[in-house]
């Protein structure tokens, strides 16, 4: 006799995890993460605190949920960047990043942090730990299989993963920290993401860098 639950009780516990994710992100962001309570979360997910504190013993563990959710890829396909040419790989990494920057929620998210960052400090090394940083290594792993290929001549790819990104937050994401109506159309952020490209393959492709 197995105790592993069935594939029905799986499907159903994921979506009350996912009511559970989202009533909490509606309410860290109206009432902040101290105004906001699991029993709080548990009445606006419509569900019981039995099931929440199932899922999410405390807050801290449910505020890390939403922060891995939001960063997480898409599940379209295999979103791994193609290798060997380097225009052709932070092209796609580059518009994956802007898919990722404008996701609903991504800027709440950041403005939540923000927000509580003097009184939680925990909030900031979580969203860093679980959030930006795993996204960030999986650039500079890019960066690294480019370098061993040959493709590209680095020898910061730490850096240049900074530099790369940061282009594109600037315009993508870091205004709407301070201006609501913030929302370039889909052009202009494709330009930025394309210049982006052509200023790092300049720098740092094998066939534009001198010995």
């Amino acid at each position: 006799m197995t105790t592993e639950p069935s594939a029905y009780h799986r499907r159903v516990a994921e979506q009350k995890r996912a009511v559970i994710v989202e009533a909490a992100t509606r309410l860290f962001l109206d009432a902040g993460y101290a105004g906001t309570s699991l029993a709080k979360v548990a009445e606006a997910a419509g569900v019981s605190k039995a099931t929440l504190f199932k899922q999410f013993p405390t807050k801290a563990a449910l505020f890390d949920a939403i922060v891995t959710q939001s960063w997480a890829a898409e599940d379209d396909g295999d979103l791994r960047p193609p290798t060997g040419d380097l225009r052709a790989g932070l092209t796609a990494i580059g518009r994956r990043y802007v898919t990722l920057l404008t996701r609903p929620g991504m800027a709440a998210l950041f403005r939540i942090v923000i927000a509580e960052l003097p009184r939680f400090p925990e909030l900031g090394e979580a969203h860093f730990a679980h959030g930006k940083m795993p996204y960030f290594d999986s650039v500079r792993r890019y960066l690294d299989t480019e370098n061993t290929l040959g493709t590209a001549k680095l020898d910061d790819t730490e850096l240049a993963a900074t530099q790369f990104l940061g282009m594109i937050s600037n315009y993508v994401l870091w205004p709407r920290m301070l201006l609501i109506d913030w929302s370039p159309d889909d052009a202009s952020m494709a330009h930025v993401v394309d210049e982006a490209v052509l200023t790092m393959v300049a720098r740092y492709g094998a066939a534009n860098t001198a010995d």
